[in-house]
């Protein structure tokens, strides 16, 4: 059947009342233009109550409501957000009790090595690979590695190896350190490995044993932290794969030894929206326990912004 050219009649279309309609955004839930002198809590709550809007602000009320309430705030740390600059940020958190733990990769590690001694980090790739320099800085490679030798040769974690071995040396940018300050308070740090992904495995000092050896203590302790997250926040930033993954295998270690985490609120905060963080962090783990929450956006923006919120909101 061939069907003709004919326009189609549009007279006997029903309409209805616009004020009939049930809408999903109403002019009471629009941002606030932001008035001089208002501050940071102004800010927040000017933000239009919808979407992130809402979601940043919800954040932002789990984790002071866990601060108040003396439930764990773990912080999963990949090593962008170091190399962006927000150390003395992340810092005051912890020193203000806003990190009850602290994880990272190897990388994290490195740069926050490389921070506390030198002041500087994040080598230029390009410009080394070619000549066969990179990954090749002496103290990196060499210090690092008898920091985690000896400190595992102790029964110590890679995190707990090079805080301790920080707080010990104490060199010129050691304040900057979230292992050294996390030694100095007490917070379990830990670090969370993937074989030959790091530039201190490239160096002979390199031992496989204390490296292996060390994250998977610290993949323990990580474990005994998550169990205790009911009523808490975990917080995942800028990690897509490692830190996940890792995340997700201690939730699967916590409910089979029988911890509930009903009341948990899990973060990705990244400046992409990838696979593993939004089914290991934000959905699976909180699927029917809890609320899971995405922050997309640039991590030297969107982490002192969540920090200025929870500083401004304490109580103390």
């Amino acid at each position: 059947m061939k069907l003709p050219y004919e326009e189609f009649d549009l007279s006997h279309v029903r309409t209805y009342p616009l004020q009939s309609r049930s809408s999903k955004v109403h002019v009471s839930q629009f941002g606030r233009p932001h008035q001089k002198g208002g501050g940071v809590a102004a800010l927040v709550d000017s933000l239009p109550r919808l979407l992130a809007g809402d979601d940043f602000r919800a954040v932002v009320s789990a984790i002071l409501a866990a601060r108040r309430g003396g439930r764990a705030i773990i912080w999963g740390v990949g090593a962008h957000v170091l190399k962006t600059g927000l150390s003395p940020v992340l810092t005051d958190l912890m020193t203000r009790g806003f990190v009850s733990a602290l994880a990272t990769n190897g990388a994290g590690l490195i740069h926050d090595f490389e921070i506390a001694l030198a002041g500087s980090t994040s080598e230029d790739v390009d410009a080394a690979l070619g000549p066969g320099t990179f990954g090749m800085a002496e103290e990196t490679g060499a210090e690092l590695n008898r920091a985690i030798r000896e400190g595992v040769g102790q029964g110590l974690g890679l995190g707990q190896a090079v805080g301790r071995h920080l707080i010990a040396r104490r060199p010129p940018h050691v304040d900057l350190s979230l292992f050294a300050t996390a030694a100095r308070l007490e917070v379990p740090v830990t670090v969370h490995v993937a074989i030959g992904t790091d530039i201190i495995h490239m160096h002979p000092e390199a031992s496989g044993a204390a490296i292996g050896e060390g994250s998977l203590r610290d993949f323990r302790y990580f474990t005994s932290s998550v169990a205790r997250l009911a009523g808490g926040v975990y917080l995942n930033c800028g990690s897509a794969v490692v830190l996940p993954e890792v995340f997700l295998k201690a939730v699967a270690i916590a409910r089979n030894a029988g911890h509930s985490l009903d009341g948990l609120t899990t973060v990705n905060l990244d400046f992409l929206r990838q696979y593993r963080p939004q089914t290991n962090v934000v959905a699976r783990p909180t699927a029917g326990v809890g609320r899971g929450y995405s922050l997309t956006g640039h991590h030297e923006i969107l982490i002192p912004l969540l920090a200025a919120a929870l500083v401004e909101g304490a109580d103390g």
